[in-house]
């Protein structure tokens, strides 16, 4: 069966109110590799379905969610089963709302969209040149590429019928020195791998390692950073996703007002940023529409089809929304204000680059990448984590050396007003959440004060 004749057919089988079917089929392909030898390839498919029944009762309508993945009818049959099952003996949803309606799309009945090999085609012959010259200069590579694309089919019993194909595709790569004393971290996110350049890995690779070359000791402190825009997005993303609306009204957020509310309105810093989401941000475009499999702080069942577009969470450091769902929306009188999957901060009128704002800096350390990043307090949205794979001295301008890892504690909110200087934004990975949210676009932030709270021997 299609992705579209199992929504049909699962929301022919209904028997209770309402029901809300999303099929996905997956398709993905990948390249791996270790000591500039690759190793694995492969392409994978699969198909999932999640059936969300409701049933309306005297006490309101509950809903019921069941998902699976299906190989032919039968498995459809019994996700419907399962999840009107669980519709009936639920109790009401607190976030019950009528289905999004809107008819269907045009494309709905297309089949879903496939990615291959061949995807690499540009980019696996350069990978080999690369091996070929990283084993003349005795640098080791490891890591991987992989390209993805889901194609979501969304339809619902009032008539809605939705379908999106989002291509996800990253490289991960970690050059060693001789020895493997040395090492660093970089990364890229692609939609169709047409815009990696080997080149450009290959000399950032080469760069850092050359700077870990000369290796210092440094105390604990709180230095003037410079934070690449991996290290940013890891920060941002953790923000966005406790950017709740009904948990800051609730008070149990860095987002909660003192004395009832949220901060909406308040001005988080003096630096003219902007953090954003965009379903149609160049390089970056997402699902134009709600997709939820569960109902929580940030989205709900009631809510797939929803309809999204950009909306500016902080505008020129002013805290403008935070992620509301129907539900939460009616309960705090907020705008509604769905989450996107995409995340891009920018800062009006930066345009150096990361080499100028080196140059612009006397002392402080440029991070490679941070890691192992985990929340301490949620009412200061208080993080911990550690920097990996690089962090280097910048004396009078000029990177000098690298020193020791340290353990890290700050707030991405508080940290927002300390920017003091700015890159021009760019497409870019987290390195923490890249098997969760891969669609960002920051810049290099240079920050004062960021607190280094202990010596860490990570490597």
């Amino acid at each position: 069966m299609n992705p579209h004749e199992i929504v049909e057919s699962a929301l022919a089988q209904c028997t209770v109110d309402d029901m809300t079917v999303i099929c996905q089929e997956h398709s993905q392909t990948n390249l791996r590799w270790a000591a500039n030898t690759l190793t694995t390839n492969g392409v994978m498919r699969s198909l999932d379905v999640t059936v969300i029944a409701i049933s309306g009762t005297a006490a309101g309508r509950a809903a019921g969610v069941a998902s699976a993945s299906v190989a032919d009818a039968a498995d459809v049959t019994a996700i419907v089963e399962r999840a009107e099952a669980a519709a009936r003996s639920s109790s009401p949803s607190p976030d019950a709302a009528d289905l999004i309606t809107g008819g269907a799309a045009d494309d709905f009945a297309e089949h879903p969209d496939q990615t291959s090999p061949e995807v690499f085609a540009q980019f696996a012959p350069a990978l080999g040149d690369w091996f070929g010259r990283a084993g003349g200069s005795e640098i080791e590579l490891f890591g991987f590429a992989e390209h993805d694309i889901t194609t979501t089919y969304l339809g619902n019993t009032a008539g809605l019928r939705r379908r999106h194909a989002q291509p996800t595709g990253r490289v991960e790569v970690t050059g060693k020195s001789a020895g493997r004393t040395r090492s660093t971290w970089v990364g890229r996110s692609t939609r169709d791998f047409q815009d990696i350049e080997v080149d450009d890995l290959d000399a950032q690779v080469r760069t850092r390692l050359g700077w870990a070359e000369r290796s210092l000791s440094l105390d604990p402190g709180r230095y003037e950073v410079l934070l690449p825009p991996t290290a940013v997005a890891d920060l941002m993303v953790y923000l966005y996703w406790s950017s709740a609306a009904r948990d800051a009204a609730d008070g149990r957020t860095v987002f909660s007002r003192a004395g009832g509310g949220t901060r909406i309105g308040e001005r988080l810093t003096e630096s003219p940023l902007s953090l954003f989401s965009d379903p149609s941000y160049p390089g970056m475009q997402c699902s134009p529409f709600a997709v939820a499999h569960a109902s929580g702080s940030t989205e709900s069942v009631f809510d797939n089809g929803l309809p999204l577009e950009r909306t500016n969470w902080i505008d020129h450091g002013e805290l403008s929304a935070l992620g509301q769902t129907r539900h939460s929306a009616s309960l705090t009188g907020g705008a509604l204000t769905p989450m996107v999957d995409n995340l891009a901060l920018e800062v009006e009128g930066a345009g150096a680059s990361v080499a100028e704002l080196i140059e612009h800096t006397e002392r402080g350390l440029l991070l490679n990448t941070l890691w192992y990043i985990r929340e301490v307090d949620p009412q200061t949205l208080l993080l911990t984590g550690l920097t990996r794979d690089g962090v280097y001295l910048v004396e009078g301008g000029e990177v000098v050396g690298t020193v020791n890892n340290f353990r890290f504690n700050e707030s991405p909110v508080d940290l927002l007003s300390r920017v003091i200087g700015a890159s021009a934004t760019e497409i870019s990975l987290p390195r923490e959440w890249s098997d969760f949210f891969t669609r960002v676009a920051m810049p290099t932030l240079r920050v004062a004060d960021f607190n280094m709270s202990t010596v860490s021997q990570a490597s």
